[in-house]
């Protein structure tokens, strides 16, 4: 008896793609199509060695990968004014500027308010780098952009 995996740990487990999809764009030089075709059909609750995946939501996978893709340049500038001035994006490892893209994407093009995609983002920093300090700066930096995309919703006072 399978049981149907909820609609917020599909969303987690779309976040986790689109940042995974995004490095593969980026280290193979795929298109949004092939690489979006590749995870629904064998990464989306595939079996690897044992452990079965997590079954994602393709809607919400595409919209924060076709996002990142569509609006990269204004994400990574964005990204580039929450760094420090000695790190500009492309000096950032892969994986963290595919986290910041992602990030971004969803910042920018959703409904979710900041504070629950900083957490979704620093969490998957965590799966990436459980022992160093990655999610620290991961937190500064979504902390950052969030303000910048989404002002509103933090107050002043």
């Amino acid at each position: 008896m399978s049981v149907k995996p909820d609609r917020r740990q599909m969303k987690s487990a779309s976040r986790l793609y689109a940042v995974q999809a995004l490095f593969q764009m980026e280290s193979t030089g795929q298109t949004v199509e092939q690489v979006a075709r590749e995870f629904e059909t064998h990464r989306f609750g595939a079996v690897y060695e044992g452990d079965e995946m997590a079954e994602g939501d393709a809607k919400s996978f595409r919209a924060i990968v076709s996002g990142a893709v569509n609006r990269q340049a204004g994400i990574d500038q964005m990204t580039d004014r929450a760094l420090v001035a000695k790190w500009p994006i492309d000096r950032i490892d892969p994986v963290i500027r595919a986290l910041f893209r992602a990030a971004g994407s969803e910042l920018l093009e959703s409904e979710t308010p900041p504070k629950v995609v900083i957490n979704e983002f620093v969490d998957i920093a965590k799966a990436f780098f459980p022992e160093g300090r990655e999610p620290k700066f991961v937190n500064a930096v979504l902390d950052h952009m969030a303000r910048e995309a989404k002002p509103e919703a933090f107050p002043q006072g």
